[in-house]
């Protein structure tokens, strides 16, 4: 029997995976035109906006939450984790886009034409748990900032996000451009306002400096590491690796060796850029946590509201309503890709459609019911606390999306010419090994009761 050439093979798994994962309606209507000629910024400007679709995932009220508990507990100490998890996001979702341009599969698709059914539904399940832990994060981040800028209970404000669904419907009607402008104007907006807060806070940049290097007190100490996998698990979201390698497809390129190589190219500069924001949203949260609350007597106790209301008595110039604005862009952004990010993953592992609306409906109204319990039995304290564990839930999630994320970029038989080079697929099961690693110890410390 002859050997099928390249060409051939990946001809064959083309038409194969066709047979698999039927043809789905593009959820934003047109694709937005790749000029075929012109110069870079021509070409970087029709690329640019996936990636900050993205990025936002990464400055949700989640990444708040355990940013302030990390810099009040333990002050710059965990902000090295900061930048380790922002650079295994930054890896991770380039590759994650990779693998939508070259094989035109979304992460969810190529699992589903790769692996078995049971498994599918498996991977499917876990995936549809960190999206509900993600918006129980959002239901809770959103309601407490209107809570601080409206006084408006918290049990109340949580319900309100629901017509966050009518709002995203409206924009998801008027095409991937429009949600992408909105998204870039609120991660703006935060971007802004913490810029202005840390002028304020004005850190110790000496200390600062020392917490950009690994400390092996994160090992033994379990309430760091529990808040150090928090910051992880918020900041390489899984679902966001869904998301990222269907919207990239979003742009209409070449469909060539070359047209795909230059597609990568540019979603990987746009990854870089948009996350290099995420990065400095992170870093700037635990930092201003740091340099406000770390030292006090209840630094170990400090939420969200109670961040808010020391901010102004503290460093001055309405530094908390800058703060909780900051908090409700935020949120608000992350609810838009989040209910992108359900849609794309139910549509990829199963044959079952379900219209946007209905799909948000159901997936808040889950997330509702232990927001509003714990804010109404437990107040901000019990909200603060719950927002940290969704955290952690997804880090625990994490290995079932970056796992099949490296198998398939380094599998040449899918990928083709676009397969991950050997340092590249080194780095990739590192990454894997470590989230698996940090998991796994902190799971086994609670096992022990340590």
């Amino acid at each position: 029997m002859l050997m099928q050439t390249p060409a051939a093979l990946q001809a064959s798994l083309e038409e194969e995976t066709a047979e698999k994962i039927p043809s789905r309606p593009n959820l934003f209507g047109r694709d937005v035109a790749v000029p075929r000629s012109g110069g870079f910024w021509r070409k970087m400007a029709a690329f640019t906006g996936p990636g900050y679709l993205v990025a936002v995932g990464y400055m949700d009220p989640g990444n708040w939450a355990t940013d302030i508990a990390g810099g009040a507990r333990f002050g710059y100490t965990l902000l090295f984790v900061v930048v380790l998890a922002s650079a295994m996001a930054v890896l991770l979702q380039s590759l994650a886009a990779k693998l939508g341009v070259a094989t035109g599969l979304d992460l969810a698709q190529a699992c589903r034409a790769r692996f078995r059914p049971a498994t599918c539904k498996f991977l499917w399940v876990l995936c549809e748990i960190a999206i509900i832990a993600c918006d129980v994060a959002e239901v809770i981040g959103t309601a407490i900032a209107l809570q601080l800028l409206f006084g408006i209970p918290l049990p109340a404000g949580a319900c309100l996000t629901v017509f966050n669904t009518l709002l995203l419907m409206t924009l998801q009607q008027r095409g991937i451009r429009k949600l992408e402008a909105l998204v870039v104007t609120l991660i703006a907006a935060t971007t802004l306002c913490l810029i202005v807060e840390l002028v304020l806070a004005r850190p110790d940049f000496r200390l600062l400096a020392h917490g950009l290097l690994p400390t092996t007190e994160l090992i033994g100490n379990q309430a760091m590491l529990y808040i150090a996998i928090g910051i992880v698990g918020a900041t390489v979201m899984p679902h966001n690796l869904y998301l990222h390698s269907s919207i990239v497809k979003t742009r209409s390129f070449a469909p060539t060796d070359r047209g795909k190589r230059e597609a990568i190219r540019f979603a990987t500069a746009d990854t870089v850029i948009a996350l290099s924001l995420a990065v400095f949203v992170n870093a700037a949260i635990l930092i201003l946590a740091a340099a406000t609350f770390h030292g006090r007597a209840d630094a170990a106790t400090i939420d969200i509201a109670q961040a808010y209301e020391l901010l102004t008595p503290m460093i001055g110039g309405g530094a908390s309503v800058i703060f909780a604005a900051a908090l409700l862009a935020a949120g608000q952004n992350s609810t838009l890709t989040g209910t992108i990010a359900g849609q794309i993953v139910m549509e990829g592992f199963t044959d079952f459609r379900l219209s946007p609306w209905k799909r948000r409906l159901i997936s808040r109204s889950i997330a509702l019911l232990p927001a509003v319990y714990a804010s109404y039995f437990f107040g901000s304290v019990g909200a603060t606390r719950l927002l940290v564990l969704t955290q952690v839930i997804l880090s625990l999630q994490l290995p079932f999306a970056v796992v099949p994320l490296a198998m398939f970029t380094g599998d040449r038989g899918l990928m083709g010419k676009f397969v991950n080079r050997p340092g590249t697929r080194a780095v990739a099961w590192a990454v894997c090994g470590l989230l698996i690693a940090l998991n796994l110890w902190l799971v086994g410390q609670w096992a022990l009761g340590l």
